[in-house]
């Protein structure tokens, strides 16, 4: 039997730093040797996010570790960012194998990036671990949506994974310059009331995305009994 082309993904980016860095990412594109691939790429940018999750670890010993985090973030977003703009520049696109992997590793390099700001001694593992949980949610409600709607969201608020980046190595300067201080409420400091803040945020986003388009879906899809009262 031949196999039915997929009808094509729309990507949905709408974040504030999405044409510079589209420019950007063209720009490094036309520039990069022959002999990298996406794949060494994408490798790159998970080197990046265990370079992160190491930085966090090891500030429990000093501070000063704290800018090798802020360095695996840039290694994280020039693999992460660059892997599928130049399969797309070069037009040797793979895209279940891409979709697989690319979603795959960022799940994998989110967990140990937020596991790893939960492991420093600046924020709470549990409270860390509320952020995950909303990263995560919002995760699969893109999944989900290219499923139902064939439309893969980027972004959030104006804000995608670019500008996320951005926050956490603003939230790693303060704690390189801040330090850890004293908890506002007993184990509870600062950085633990950001980090929980940002994930209540997006685990609100995920409650509102869903009911916006479960109701997409139930205009697109009117119930049976309701037509059969028409």
């Amino acid at each position: 039997m031949e196999r039915k082309a997929q009808p094509p993904i729309e990507r949905i980016q709408e974040n504030l730093l999405a044409r510079s860095e589209r420019r950007l990412l063209t720009w490094i594109c036309a520039r990069m040797p022959g002999w990298v691939s996406p794949d060494l790429l994408t490798f790159i940018g998970m080197s990046g996010a265990f370079l992160v999750f190491a930085g966090y670890v090891a500030s429990n010993l000093g501070g000063q570790w704290l800018w090798q985090a802020n360095a695996g973030y840039v290694i994280q977003w020039f693999g992460d960012s660059t892997d599928g703009s130049l399969a797309r520049f070069r037009k040797i696109e793979r895209p279940r194998y891409g979709y697989f992997l690319d979603h795959s590793c960022d799940g994998l390099a989110t967990t140990l990036v937020v596991v790893g700001i939960g492991l420093s001694p600046f924020v709470t593992l549990e409270v860390a671990l509320v952020a995950l949980a909303g990263y995560l949610l919002l995760s699969i409600h893109a999944f989900l949506s290219v499923r139902v709607l064939g439309e893969l969201k980027l972004s959030y608020l104006n804000a995608g994974p670019t500008e996320l980046r951005f926050v956490l190595i603003g939230l790693t300067l303060a704690m390189i310059f801040l330090g850890t201080g004293p908890g506002i409420f007993g184990r509870i400091n600062g950085f633990d009331l950001f980090v929980g803040g940002v994930g209540c945020l997006l685990i609100v986003l995920f409650v509102l995305q869903t009911w916006v388009t479960a109701r997409r879906l139930a205009r697109d899809e009117p119930s049976r009994n309701a037509e059969w009262h028409q």
